[in-house]
């Protein structure tokens, strides 16, 4: 895992490159501690820094393909790396490395845009064809891997002022970029609030936009064009065969999926939460380690969240080498502001900081690579979201018994509710029977905080005009079924905006340590995909996984119900009363956020200081981490305060690998000492 920088800028002066682009790879060298270089070229500057996991001798980058007209600098890994290798080679191809950045750029050379549906990975990727002049930017069709790319005012998202176009693994890169400044977007925040992440290719920032997953950009002569490669394939015919072969098939299909992301040249760890998805993956990577596999997790001290005693019976029952991390409300409230740096992003949950220090806890005992359980819920219809769906769908043709039954198995704390409360749930749902949101009818009744939310910001912007419009243009969404449609939504939305990004990669990379997904594997999402419905009964989540590995797992991991990873929220800042509370405590504070509507934000700030921990309701606990995280990212982008990371790693900075194709030409760069074309320092 890596982070890559870089931009094209023929106004900028060519004295100035090195400098901006070394600056650029320090500020996201957390990514990549293990080594750092740059290419440059009349106008052009491209970087990685580097976490060597493959080929750690001789896999740095930037690298190039033998005729040096292809240059890459690469994030990610290529989990079929060995697979390709051999196919190329049968076409003539010769390697000089082991490493997949290597099989990457050949596979590029020799295929084209056409070799990326061909990548079983988590990439982002960089490449400059010295012949045409053209800059690739793509990313994996999940959006494991961020790539973020300049819109500069004046000549839209088709290339920036001058001719401008700056990209990199991470936003905060862009600051070291001559005259680049940060600026909230009040639309996006909108939007943001509402959906809980940004869109696909949204940020909260003005002029900055993502490349969207499964999609690849060209930068040529100062514009740019965007192409999708891949889709999701949800809509695939239904299997066919019994219920034992269904199992069969998901488990040789996941089984195949961890073995090939346990290819790595560093040891491989597990995140093991105590539920089934992380406890399968353990499971697999034991089957499949000639060694003792280590194990990490959480432990909360509030008994509502923690779950170690899972953790100690799975670690237990499979004999890993488990170590745990106790995180306390002082730890979230101490961590809040340097997790939020991380992320970029503002967080309707603080779940992200428990993750921010499991990741480094993982890495101070020496684990660079991580596998987990993402993506498990969204391939095999886990959450309750989809149980919901299925039964608002299907709510007109139910006997008011049917409902009742439905709604008892969806939360079984309903029989100790009385008739009042029951007869108030039921009326909920009926409410929500009938789609309002254009194509949105499963998440409608999530949906409702996040309006709730919206109302922090001064524009009033309807919320879900985008998203709608984004399904609009999605060719086949609307034929899709009701539960069709939420898989698509969370696969699009909640999965790389929040869960893949702000709770995983980035809170991983913060410190080094790479996240694998194996449930995330085009084959596991086809196979679930096609087996799900045909075995639901609408009850039991994730019924055919569970069959899969029925007997080798303890049965409290089979049987027990789904328990969402979750961490104290709102109460944490009002019980420990951190310093950076006084960005929403104080009025001129909050007046500094230009887009946040004060007299909300005032009286929601003041109602949750005044209400008893326990009391405080689910939107307004979203609605207070929103603004809290929004507030510290205004402090540390815009207004620039409050970013002690950068500093610190700025100060030990080395780039070990220059490629200065400028200098090779015989175009002498003053002032700089670099090496010839090719040259390694």
């Amino acid at each position: 895992m890596c982070g890559i920088a870089g931009f094209v800028a023929p106004s900028l002066h060519a004295g100035a490159t090195p400098e901006v682009m070394t600056s650029m790879l320090s500020l996201i060298r957390h990514r990549g501690p293990d080594e750092a270089g740059y290419y440059l070229d009349d106008g052009i500057a491209m970087g990685t820094a580097r976490l060597s996991v493959v080929d750690l001798a001789m896999g740095a980058q930037p690298m190039a393909d033998p005729t040096e007209r292809y240059w890459i600098c690469f994030n990610g890994e290529l989990y079929n790396h060995i697979e390709l290798r051999e196919e190329l080679r049968g076409l003539g191809r010769r390697f000089r490395t082991r490493s997949d950045t290597e099989v990457f750029l050949q596979a590029w050379a020799q295929w084209g845009p056409a070799c990326l549906p061909r990548f079983n990975g988590a990439f982002a990727v960089a490449i400059r064809d010295v012949r045409s002049g053209d800059l690739f930017l793509a990313r994996d069709r999940y959006g494991k891997r961020p790539l973020f790319y300049v819109d500069r005012e004046g000549c839209g998202a088709q290339g920036g002022r001058n001719g401008e176009f700056l990209f990199a693994s991470e936003m905060k890169a862009f600051r070291a970029f001559p005259g680049f400044r940060f600026e909230l977007d009040p639309r996006e925040l909108a939007s943001t609030f509402a959906v809980w992440t940004p869109l696909p290719d949204r940020t909260p920032f003005q002029h900055i936009r993502q490349l969207p997953m499964g999609s690849y950009l060209t930068v040529r002569g100062g514009r740019a064009v965007l192409n999708d490669y891949a889709e999701l394939e949800l809509d695939v015919p239904p299997f066919t065969g019994s219920e034992r072969e269904a199992a069969a098939l998901v488990r040789d299909a996941l089984r195949e999926s961890v073995e090939m992301r346990l290819r790595s040249d560093v040891e491989v760890g597990v995140y093991l939460s105590g539920g089934l998805d992380s406890s399968i993956v353990t499971k697999l990577t034991t089957d499949l380690s000639s060694h003792e596999v280590r194990t990490f997790s959480v432990e909360f001290d509030d008994a509502v969240f923690d779950e170690s005693s899972s953790q100690q019976i799975v670690a237990s029952h499979l004999g890993t080498r488990h170590s745990s991390i106790a995180v306390s409300s002082a730890d979230i409230a101490a961590n809040f502001p340097s997790a939020v740096y991380h992320a970029e992003v503002p967080s309707f949950r603080a779940a992200f900081v428990p993750m921010f220090l499991l990741s480094r806890h993982a890495r101070d005992a020496g684990i660079k690579v991580i596998l987990s359980g993402e993506g498990a819920d969204e391939a095999f219809l886990g959450y309750s979201l989809f149980r919901e769906t299925l039964l608002r769908a299907s709510w007109s043709e139910l006997s008011d018994d049917e409902r009742m039954g439905r709604l008892g198995s969806l939360h079984p704390e309903l029989s100790h509710f009385g008739p009042a409360n029951r007869a108030r749930l039921k009326g909920l749902f009926e409410q929500f029977a009938v789609e309002r949101l254009p194509g949105l009818f499963s998440h409608e009744l999530r949906y409702q905080n996040g309006r709730f939310a919206a109302r922090l910001l001064r524009r009033r912007d309807e919320p879900f005009a985008d998203l709608i419009a984004l399904t609009d243009a999605t060719p086949g969404y609307a034929a899709l079924s009701p539960v069709r449609k939420a898989q698509w939504l969370e696969f699009k939305t909640l999965l790389p905006g929040y869960l893949l990004s702000t709770q995983g990669e980035r809170m991983s990379l913060a410190h080094g340590v790479e996240n694998r997904c194996p449930f995330l594997d085009p084959a596991v999402v086809r196979t679930a995909a096609s087996v799900n419905l045909r075995f639901d009964d609408g009850f039991d989540e994730k019924a055919i996984l569970k069959k899969a590995f029925w007997g080798e797992l303890p049965e409290s991991s089979l049987t027990r119900r789904k328990q969402p990873y979750r961490a104290p929220g709102a109460a944490v800042f009002k019980e420990q009363r951190p310093d950076y509370l006084e960005l929403l405590l104080s009025e001129a504070e909050l007046e500094k956020i230009g887009c946040v509507d004060p007299v909300f934000a005032r009286k929601l700030v003041k109602k949750i200081m005044a209400t008893p921990t326990g009391e405080i309701s689910t939107k307004e606990d979203q609605a207070f981490v929103y603004l809290l995280s929004t507030a510290v990212l205004n402090q540390q982008f815009v207004l620039g305060q409050g970013m002690p990371e950068h500093s610190a790693e700025q100060a030990d900075f080395k780039v070990d690998t220059i490629i200065d194709q400028r200098k090779a030409r015989g175009s002498k760069q003053p002032g700089h000492d670099v090496p010839s074309a090719g040259g390694t320092r």
